[in-house]
């Protein structure tokens, strides 16, 4: 699907008319899949709502890096959150080919509406006490560790190694772009990550868990060597802060040997492993992530998650997928139900060796090979969220570790809570 969806209103089942259509999905989790898929915008009133003093309206991340007083993000009041990047007004900064939502206030009241209806009252991500403290550097800690409401965010190296050639990375990825534009270092300093997670820890009750995720970082005697002592040698530093064997905590990393899994488990404080396969179909996978594919290839990346399972053990291992990529053009589907079929399929593959399926949404960003084309429709990706739902439960996959307690970006393991 690519290019704007004229009348798409007219093409595509309503958000009320997909509630209904789905009474056994929570609306909270369909208002989330359409938010992120058509974006969000805040009115001048919403952007004055958001006491800085409160709430989160700074991150740097390896995705983006924003101070510009506008919430991070949103929660519903059931507490779902809602993980989505604000679009600029104009929408043609970052088109999505269809209206995003809005942000007012009214009568006190902060909501989400669409044509000029009321969708959900929300709330802004509350901004944890560390934010406003520096590193003994002199770096603001916001940028050194980011927060979502359930949990820390460790982005130690803020670029990738496949993006050294722009032919070999993955084609809905923005994180070479958003290294290009903010002139970040490229590595974080361990002193400022281990001082800003002790600041961090200080705030009881705040955070459940810690996440390690960035670009992945081909260099190494073998393949992935440097990446895989990076992560070593902070997590055994991270250590210190903690007084247990394991620590509740998810790296998000490049798909890795038998051996270099080994030393992270054995060897660290980390408790649950992902390894992200961006797609559920061998042939789109090679043509959206031709770097992945030529290092490890599709086959490559599922045995090694299988083979992670049997180190870290059943519920701590799982791959995300980038839903509704799968229809990008021209390796694309173009039938919503064949994508459904298809997907579905293969993960039931991965889920009946151990291995936990995350699905986010498709956010097309602007400076991205895919930037001009289509998410498919909200029907589709809610079937979707259900389907691979009812493949966890089928397969007894609980990835406790990135569910909408801990994680809160993925619509189908927000629906485990039911």
């Amino acid at each position: 699907m690519s290019g704007a969806a004229e009348n798409w209103r007219e093409k595509e089942l309503s958000l009320r008319e997909v509630v209904a259509a789905h009474p056994q999905i929570s609306p909270f989790v369909i208002i989330k899949i359409d938010v992120q898929r058509r974006g969000v915008v805040f009115s001048q009133a919403a952007k004055d709502a958001a006491d800085p003093a409160r709430f989160a309206v700074t991150m740097r991340g390896i995705y983006e890096e924003k101070e510009d007083n506008i919430p991070n993000s949103l929660l519903l009041n059931d507490g779902t959150s809602i993980v989505c990047e604000p679009m600029d007004p104009d929408i043609s900064v970052c088109p999505r080919g269809r209206e995003p939502y809005l942000v007012e206030v009214r009568a006190g009241r902060t909501i989400l509406t669409d044509l000029d209806q009321e969708v959900a009252e929300v709330e802004y991500w509350p901004k944890p006490r560390y934010f406003d403290c520096r590193t003994g550097s002199g770096k603001p800690m916001w940028q050194i560790v980011n927060a979502r409401p359930q949990r820390l965010g460790i982005a130690m190296y803020q670029f990738c190694d496949f993006w050294r050639d722009a032919a070999q990375g993955c084609k809905f990825c923005a994180i070479a772009a958003t290294f290009q534009k903010n002139k970040k270092d490229m590595l974080l300093s361990e002193d400022d990550v281990l001082e800003t997670l002790a600041e961090a820890l200080k705030q009881p009750g705040r955070l459940r868990m810690i996440q390690l995720c960035c670009g992945s970082m081909l260099g190494g005697r073998n393949l992935l060597d440097d990446e895989v002592d990076m992560y070593v040698s902070l997590l055994t530093r991270m250590n210190a802060l903690f007084n247990t064997k394991k620590v509740l905590t998810q790296l998000i990393a490049t798909a890795y040997t038998e051996k270099q899994l080994r030393r992270l488990y054995d060897g660290t404080i980390l408790s649950s492993y992902t390894a992200d396969v961006e797609v559920l179909n061998e042939k789109i996978f090679n043509w959206l992530c031709p770097g992945k594919a030529a290092r490890i290839g599709y086959q490559g990346w599922k045995e090694r998650l299988f083979k992670a399972v049997e180190i870290f053990g059943d519920n701590h291992v799982n791959t995300g997928i980038v839903s509704g990529v799968e229809f990008a053009g021209p390796a694309g589907f173009t039938s919503e139900e064949q994508a459904l079929e298809s997907t579905l399929r293969e993960a039931e593959d991965f889920l009946s060796h151990g291995v936990g399926v995350a699905q986010t949404i498709w956010q097309t960003r602007a400076n991205t090979a895919l930037r001009r084309q289509l998410p498919p429709s909200l029907e589709y990706l809610t079937r979707l969220a259900g389907g691979l739902d009812n493949l966890q439960r089928k397969y007894n996959v609980n990835t406790f570790f990135d569910d909408y307690r801990t994680c809160g970006n993925h619509p189908n393991t927000d629906l485990s809570r039911i």
